[in-house]
């Protein structure tokens, strides 16, 4: 005959001081775990929404980042021309020759930091989807004027409308914030292509070129025609999917990050969780011995006292993950691949959540089940004496 669960639950509130203890343990590392796990999935999702599923990006082949291409004029002139291209209904080719170089900007901290600089020409706000000017104007293409990132203008000293920066000896004055859906874009500056060619002395070519395809599932035989091209020296990816894959690194640390801690803490607590379990057993000894003598088996002991661990260790988790919903939304920023720091909003998801909840549930059956194991074992005349 299996014991009622309101038994257990009424032991846990007349023992509500080491109940607490446990919940408490339980609860700060689901809570870290939860807000690292969000941290990781933040990054991930500012990555992976960055670009179109309709574009593709050409890269130097064999190069990882941006910053490692180099597209020459004549490559990229003959693929931008490609029929496969889209066009606008007035004949615009939408391709988009871009120069990609690293600035070093003060946070406003006071700590100086990589950022990533983008030439484009005009063509570029149309080919990238979803990406506005919420602030003052786009630049004018010739003259030393750039626009920057939403985050980007959150997190930096003297990133607003009208303030100037330095860069290669050149003063550019910032005429417009642009956004783009919280992806990495917005940790970017934008400035006429070929003001910075000039400045930066990038006049040979361009790091990548991207362009709209008139239908993406062209885009794997456009690349495989690149790679073919000993002309060319060019890949083909998918924009999203480019962009994605550079989050790959900085996302799997994090989230290692993030099983470390919990595997450190997780031990602590599966302990604390046992050491609490074993102390009820102690405490109850005669009622163990006594629920014997009433005919509850040692399977309705062992079961019950596994029930009430992980009853506790379920109450913990919640707490836990309740402890961590106010980080949701909370921005940060991390270095990606290209050397470059990306700002974003930690992301707490349904999944942080459920891992969250299961790891509590077995930190809660593996700190109750050796304790339940003695209690089972207890012979009822040893019990009744105690």
């Amino acid at each position: 005959m299996p014991l009622p669960l309101s038994y257990n639950i009424r032991s846990l509130i007349v023992r509500g001081r080491v109940t607490l203890l446990a919940v408490v343990g339980i609860a700060l590392v689901i809570a870290v775990l939860v807000v690292l796990t969000a941290m990781a999935n933040g990054f991930r999702t500012a990555l992976a929404a960055t670009g179109s599923l309709d574009n593709a990006i050409v890269t130097q082949q064999g190069s990882g980042t941006e910053l490692t291409s180099g597209i020459a004029l004549e490559a990229a002139q003959a693929l931008m021309t490609d029929s496969r291209v889209l066009r606008t209904p007035d004949g615009q080719l939408l391709a988009s020759p871009e120069l990609v170089v690293i600035g070093s900007f003060p946070r406003k901290d006071g700590q100086d930091v990589n950022v990533s600089v983008r030439g484009v020409t005009p063509i570029a706000f149309t080919v990238r989807q979803g990406i506005r000017i919420a602030e003052g104007r786009q630049m004018q293409p010739g003259l030393y004027e750039i626009v920057v990132g939403r985050a980007l203008q959150r997190r930096m000293a003297g990133m607003d409308v009208g303030k100037t920066l330095k860069m290669q000896r050149k003063t550019w004055t910032i005429v417009g914030i642009f956004e783009a859906g919280g992806s990495g874009f917005e940790s970017e500056v934008w400035g006429d292509l070929d003001a910075m060619a000039a400045a930066f002395n990038r006049r040979g070519g361009y790091q990548s070129v991207t362009v709209r395809m008139a239908d993406a599932a062209t885009i794997r035989a456009f690349d495989a025609d690149l790679r073919r091209d000993p002309r060319m020296k060019a890949q083909a990816v998918q924009e999203r999917k480019y962009y994605a894959d550079q989050s790959g690194s900085v996302a799997g640390q994090l989230q290692g990050l993030a099983v470390f801690v919990a595997v450190v803490m997780g031990v602590g607590a599966v302990f604390g969780a046992m050491n609490t379990m074993y102390a009820i057993v102690a405490a109850r000894t005669r009622e163990i011995g006594t629920l014997r003598a009433l005919g509850f088996s040692k399977a309705a002991i062992l079961t019950s006292f596994v029930l009430e661990s992980a009853f506790l260790a379920a109450v913990g988790g919640a707490i836990g993950c309740v402890l961590a919903l106010p980080f949701n939304g909370i921005t940060s920023a991390a270095g990606g691949d290209n050397f470059a720091e990306i700002a974003f909003a930690f992301r707490i998801s349904t999944e942080s959540v459920v891992l969250g909840m299961v790891l509590a549930l077995l930190m809660g059956v593996a700190g109750g089940l050796l304790p339940a194991v003695r209690a089972a074992r207890l012979p009822i005349t040893a019990a009744l004496r105690d």
